[in-house]
């Protein structure tokens, strides 16, 4: 290196201290204690000692495949799962785990708390299997309590296959969407809450009316339950 171009590096190296800075951060910072220097011989110096930045690494992208709904023609082909936030009266956030057949638009059951973590979720699925027998799929989003290494080891126990939908598509999961939709409306926007047991037993009113008594328009204006007879 000529001598000329030591005192740039040893200006640079002393200005560079241990935080990242740009080449035009650095440039400015030099010129300040050493105003004599150019820009570009800066620059040259800058670069021909390997002083730069190096580049962060870009994230690998995973694959996030599309996954299209398929008709179920049985019930327990695939069931799929939400999630759904509100309040009660004195401000504490609960959440509402939903749970549909995508056969009949069957309401399988939603379950209210504070806290719905995925051990949670298996033993919902689990009295749900219990009493409505095990589904061959189920199709969530990408959230936390479904990509758990406890959700997933359960998955593979009961060889349920886990039907995730594409990443920042909610169409994709549109039947247990539209469903809470319904949902929304008849029930967390038309009711004040003042606890959880409350907020269940208003729900699972709602449920069996759902299940028995509406007609579904998609369900050629049966219900639930006279679909899957």
């Amino acid at each position: 290196m000529p001598n000329k171009d030591k005192t740039i590096k040893e200006a640079i190296q002393q200005v560079m201290g241990k935080s990242r800075k740009g080449r035009v951060k650095i440039i400015r910072m030099v010129q300040k204690n050493h105003p004599e220097l150019g820009s570009s011989r800066i620059r040259r110096v800058y670069q021909q000692e390997g002083l730069a930045l190096t580049k962060r690494l870009r994230r690998r992208i995973h694959l996030n495949p599309s996954n299209p709904i398929e008709l179920s023609l049985a019930l327990n082909k695939e069931w799929g799962a939400d999630f759904m936030s509100d309040a009660l009266v004195d401000g504490r956030k609960i959440r509402t785990f939903n749970v549909v057949d995508h056969f009949n638009r069957e309401c399988k059951g939603i379950t209210i708390s504070h806290s719905l973590p995925a051990r949670r979720i298996i033993e919902i699925f689990e009295r749900m299997i219990e009493k409505y027998g095990k589904p061959q799929k189920i199709r969530t989003d990408n959230g936390p309590e479904f990509t758990s290494k406890r959700f997933q080891s359960w998955l593979s126990d009961q060889k349920i296959k886990w039907s995730k939908i594409q990443k920042g598509s909610p169409w994709q999961n549109a039947i247990v969407e539209r469903f809470n939709r319904t949902y929304r409306e008849d029930i967390l926007d038309a009711n004040w809450f003042y606890n959880i047991n409350q907020a269940q037993q208003i729900t699972d009113e709602w449920i069996e009316d759902y299940n028995n008594e509406r007609p579904h328009e998609a369900l050629d204006y049966q219900t639930p339950k006279q679909y899957a007879a």
